[in-house]
């Protein structure tokens, strides 16, 4: 039975995870949202996972696989954190919006 990874080349998987990287980047330079904003950040991290398993796998390790994990980890404790703070915002100010968030008085 042929590995399914190996069947699709390698071409396209860069070619997906580019197009996600490049969505994730407009998404954060154009949104205002931080919620969004904190979505896109995901997006870009899970189109490096992405290029990292494909390369792991076209390659026979798992050392990329193993980075992902590690990834991944990282994603979640920053989705934690990220969000307990706009929490916190939005209790304070009731808006997500990050041109308001830069005029507060620190």
């Amino acid at each position: 039975m042929e590995n399914t990874m190996q069947a699709v080349p390698q071409n396209w998987y860069l070619l997906l995870s580019t197009f996600m990287f490049c969505i994730g980047v407009m998404g954060v330079l154009l949104r205002r949202n931080a919620i969004i904003i904190l979505m896109c950040i995901e997006l870009m991290l899970n189109a490096v996972n992405l290029l990292l398993v494909s390369f792991s796998s076209y390659a026979g390790n798992a050392e990329g696989q193993v980075f992902v994990f590690f990834i991944m980890v990282v994603a979640a404790a920053e989705v934690a954190v990220g969000l307990a703070l706009l929490v916190s915002i939005y209790r304070n100010i009731a808006s997500t919006d990050i041109d308001i968030l830069s005029k507060m008085k620190w």
